[in-house]
């Protein structure tokens, strides 16, 4: 960007200067080739004064071409979103112009547009030099280093990623926490906050010095968020917008779980208690139905009457990674819940209407948060709890019916690739996917009729309401 050329916008025509404005090529048919004004002096001097408010007349005059719309007067004002967005536009055809000639022409407008945003000079140093507004310089500088792929901000194409990313909310709510982390310890370790400064050598500094700059957060936690930046990182890869994924293979150290730490399945004592207590008819039902479908809590409750289908196959939304909708055979004991549940119902109809979805169109939270603090209150309330020292977290919880269902499932000599199929778990080869008959389907049929409650667990709400009857006596 040759901010200092006296000669940059001019042309001498006969014994006087003109400005003269390359006028893009989409454009041509409607304003020609170049846009020409005189400046009406013979010096070099005088038309270097004249030519800045000349040159933004003339490019407003260009983007009003462009965008009708917008007035003249807001034409020659662009703003630094403007700019950066202009400046994508030109490295988008710099990287489309194989020929260099093309690409010469896209770096004259490059320089041209550069020399617009920074304006008429506002004073001369001592050496005579021309001295530019800082802010002013700054944006054309930013622009012009943009447009060339030399400096690409770190979450330039964020948002566009986010857009075409096919995950929970609360998912994306982890990319711009990752995405603020990095900007933040760029601005701390003075590290330039664009994708060609951060190095492999970088993103090791930045694990390293993580903990330290969120002193609050597990290193379990940090490495989610290591994670989705090199998912990002992946993206812009494949995208050609980075050499390679500096993220991938980094994690931080995580403190060693011993086997009496990790989150574990209930119990068949458990079990028995947790279905013989006294809780709602509604948790009765979700938990019978956890146990013997080996489903995420998230899973059930959004179970409408239509995924409940009358060949007794449960159709479960996709979770974690699922490429789709996941079907599960109805264990025979769960019959009755469904059809009850069913009664009456229309097919978009909700199987466990007592846990609507959040109001709020902006919450993260999943439809069954509400359902999980019920079930932890009635939990430690008939004394199902398993805490350690240290942990946040107690080692039962509600997926430890799933943990239960597959630990059933594996005693009873259930293959454990079926198993997978049936619980939605990553397996090689043929998935069980949206088939509704053949022999998968038979398989997993039998993996979940293998599954049994604990000897003298109520196989029924009916049941457990005879119990609690029978114990207020």
């Amino acid at each position: 960007m040759a901010l200092s050329s006296d000669r940059m916008f001019l042309e001498l025509h006969g014994n006087q200067w003109r400005v003269v404005v390359n006028v893009p090529k989409k454009l041509r048919v409607k304003l020609g080739t170049k846009l020409k004004r005189s400046l009406g002096t013979d010096s070099l001097k005088e038309a270097n004064r004249l030519k800045w408010d000349v040159i933004a007349e003339l490019k407003a005059i260009i983007a009003h071409a462009e965008n009708p719309s917008l007035s003249l007067e807001s034409a020659r004002s662009i703003s630094r979103e403007q700019a950066m967005q202009q400046a994508i536009r030109f490295a988008e055809q710099r990287k489309r112009a194989f020929d260099p000639a093309g690409r010469d022409e896209i770096d004259e407008e490059i320089d041209w547009q550069a020399e617009s945003l920074a304006g008429r000079p506002i004073a001369t140093d001592e050496d005579g030099h021309e001295v530019f507004d800082s802010d002013r310089l700054r944006l054309a500088t930013d622009f012009s280093q943009l447009a060339r792929g030399d400096k690409t901000p770190i979450d330039l194409h964020h948002e566009k990623f986010l857009a075409m990313s096919h995950v929970k909310a609360r998912t994306l709510a982890d990319d711009r926490r990752a995405m603020k982390l990095l900007k933040d310890w760029c601005n701390k370790a003075g590290v330039p906050p664009y994708l060609q400064a951060i190095t492999k050598k970088e993103a090791v500094r930045f694990c390293d010095e993580l903990p330290k700059l969120t002193a609050n957060l597990t290193p379990v936690t940090l490495n989610k968020y290591v994670s989705r930046l090199s998912v990002y990182w992946a993206w812009l890869e494949n995208r050609h917008e980075v050499e390679s994924n500096i993220w991938q293979g980094r994690r931080l150290r995580e403190p060693q779980q011993t086997t009496d730490q990790k989150e574990r399945p209930f119990t068949d004592d458990e079990v028995k208690v947790l279905l013989k207590g006294p809780a709602e008819p509604e948790m009765h039902d979700l938990m019978r139905m956890a146990a013997l479908s080996g489903a995420r809590l998230d899973a059930i409750v959004c179970l409408k009457v239509k995924d409940c289908r009358d060949d007794g196959v449960f159709v479960f939304k996709p979770q974690k990674k699922e490429p789709g909708p996941r079907l599960c055979p109805i264990h025979p004991d769960l019959m009755e819940i469904v059809e009850r549940r069913k009664k009456g119902k229309e097919h978009e109809d909700d199987i466990f209407p007592e846990w609507p979805g959040v109001k709020k169109s902006t919450s993260l939270r999943e439809r069954s948060f509400k359902t999980s603090n019920e079930f932890t209150t009635y939990r430690r309330s008939v004394g199902v709890e398993d805490r350690r020292e240290g942990k946040r977290r107690g080692l039962v919880n509600f997926h430890s019916f799933r943990r239960w269902f597959i630990t059933k499932a594996e005693q009873a000599g259930q293959p454990e690739s079926t198993i997978a199929v049936v619980v939605g778990h990553k397996r090689q080869g043929m998935t069980f996917g949206v088939y509704s008959g053949g022999p998968l389907l038979e398989q997993a049929r039998q993996c979940v009729e293998a599954v049994k409650l604990p000897m003298s667990a109520p196989t029924s709400v009916l049941e457990s309401r005879c119990l609690d009857a029978h114990r207020t006596f």
